[in-house]
């Protein structure tokens, strides 16, 4: 047979055959374990850059695509992560999600994502699914502080990292922004405006990332000498822009006096902006608002909204990274990780109107 000639199946309907690793390594002259070793990231530093460049142009020349059952029967090791998120219609996830794969994908690993829409049943029925596909290891989160199925998956000897948040269990690594860290800048910047009481709407205080900020919060206050008064602090039940117009309506019609919002997260910073259009209120000139997490598009607002920044694709490839580092050294003992956030100052912050 020629060389440009497509070898078809023996009996079949005219089907070309797929090439196989021999037939790659054939044209690139080397031997299969070779062209095995040049076609996966994590053992291609064991062959020359020129042998890994060879085989990778015969494998493209030839069409060829790496099996992974095979590989994972061969292995016992599937190459996959289930990466579990509690709404991907929030923002916040696109990014994380991005540093995952990119770090996922230079190790030769690809994710397999799972929404669970915040409900514990289809997040129990979900991750079961992940493990019946063989997932090495997962990435979470959506993790509450009290997380029984958690618990139950490390008792299992699941390989996890949480992302964005974390349990009460110290045995879960966790990679998270500083959140009492980023609270402080908040409530640093509008002290220094001049504000003196400042209300903040709390996420959901079942999640670490709410208690966390809340309680950076009231110490922020104290650190700063202003009012500390417990009618300015409302939780939200959810991190969404609906339940922080519900919390700033609360906060209104409650009769407390406060000229600015540390918000528990953009998306409740955003229904602070619904309250204010309904009742015709003013931001900045009324009422100052800060958010965090940096959301796309804030700076689009009317006003551009002051945030924390926090980085979102970095906490995704860290806590990748932790995770191939838990399945590559497993009696290593978990570590934990804080990424720095910063202050980004847009226009929904301002000093004080004196003459309210």
């Amino acid at each position: 047979m020629k060389p440009d000639q497509t070898q078809e199946e023996p009996g079949g309907a005219g089907e070309p055959r797929q090439p196989t690793l021999r037939t790659v390594a054939e044209a690139a002259g080397v031997h299969p374990a070779t062209a095995s070793r040049a076609l996966n990231p994590k053992a291609r530093d064991l062959v020359s850059p020129e042998t890994v460049r060879r085989v990778t142009r015969a494998a493209h020349a030839l069409g060829y695509q790496p099996n992974p059952i095979a590989r994972s029967l061969k292995t016992a090791r599937s190459a996959t992560v289930g990466l579990v998120l509690p709404d991907l219609t929030n923002p916040l996830f696109p990014p994380i999600v991005r540093g995952i794969e990119a770090v996922l994908e230079d190790a030769g690993y690809s994710a397999l994502i799972v929404n669970t829409d915040n409900d514990p049943e289809r997040e129990r029925s979900l991750i079961e699914s992940l493990r019946s596909r063989q997932v090495e290891g997962l990435i979470v989160a959506t993790a509450v502080l009290d997380h029984p199925l958690l618990r139950r998956l490390r008792e299992q000897d699941v390989r996890m990292v949480l992302v964005n948040r974390r349990v009460q269990d110290p045995a879960l690594p966790f990679v998270a922004g500083d959140d009492a860290a980023g609270v402080a800048l908040a409530v640093s910047h509008l002290a220094g405006l001049g504000h003196t009481r400042i209300a903040h709407l709390a996420g959901p205080l079942n999640t670490s990332t709410g208690v966390t900020r809340a309680r950076a919060f009231r110490h922020a206050v104290r650190d700063h000498g202003l009012d500390d008064d417990p009618q300015l602090i409302v939780e939200c039940a959810h991190w969404s822009e609906d339940d922080g117009a519900a919390a700033m309506r609360l906060l209104l019609d409650g009769g407390a006096e406060f000229t600015a919002v540390v918000a528990g997260n953009d998306l409740i910073a955003l229904g602070c902006y619904d309250v204010f259009a309904e009742r015709d209120i003013a931001c900045p000139r009324d009422i100052s608002v800060v958010g965090y997490n940096g959301m796309p598009f804030l700076d689009k607002l009317r006003p551009p909204l002051t945030t924390i920044g926090v980085p979102h694709h970095e906490l995704g490839a860290e806590a990748a990274r932790m995770l191939l580092d838990c399945l590559d050294n497993p009696e290593r003992p978990p570590r934990s990780l804080l990424l720095p956030v910063s202050l980004i100052v847009r226009d929904s912050t301002a000093p004080p109107n004196a003459a309210r």
